[in-house]
């Protein structure tokens, strides 16, 4: 289960949309882009399509850099956020992406499903370049999983 965490990477390719050269359609309530602060921010009832991977959440912000808006820094999705594929769902309260160091949190609350079964946990940390997923709980909890056989 943990290897099919492929919307993982998909996230990945919604930070770097023009790299990607794959269309994404993001529609919110509201856009704005601070050149002073460099990000681009979406609030209220997001909704990020790619190919690959659709998010919701109830704010975006990506920071990007001196390059401008295809040298993000970091892409931040907070509020009820969930990532879905053909192949699994994934929700928690956080997902930070940062493309220098390939690393993806998924923070609160953090639940994956897919046909392999149900992982529960604090936190979800994904490795993109080694391709390796720790699942960890905070305050006393426990990760749990739930597999099924096919």
């Amino acid at each position: 289960m943990i290897k099919r965490l492929l919307l993982i990477a998909a996230l990945a390719l919604l930070a770097l949309p023009v790299a990607a050269q794959q269309p994404v359609k993001i529609t919110a309530d509201l856009f704005t882009v601070d050149e002073t602060t460099r990000e681009a921010v979406f609030t209220g009832s997001v909704v990020v399509v790619h190919p690959s991977v659709k998010v919701w959440a109830e704010k975006v912000v990506a920071i990007y850099g001196e390059g401008g808006t295809t040298d993000i820094e970091s892409f931040v999705a907070t509020g009820s956020v969930r990532l879905v594929t053909p192949e699994q769902d994934a929700t928690g309260d956080k997902a930070v992406f940062t493309p220098g160091d390939q690393m993806l949190r998924l923070t609160g609350n953090v639940n994956v499903v897919n046909s392999g079964g149900t992982v529960a946990a604090n936190e979800l940390v994904v490795n993109l370049e080694t391709n390796v997923s720790t699942f960890t709980s905070t305050g006393g909890g426990r990760v749990t999983g739930v597999f099924t056989s096919q």
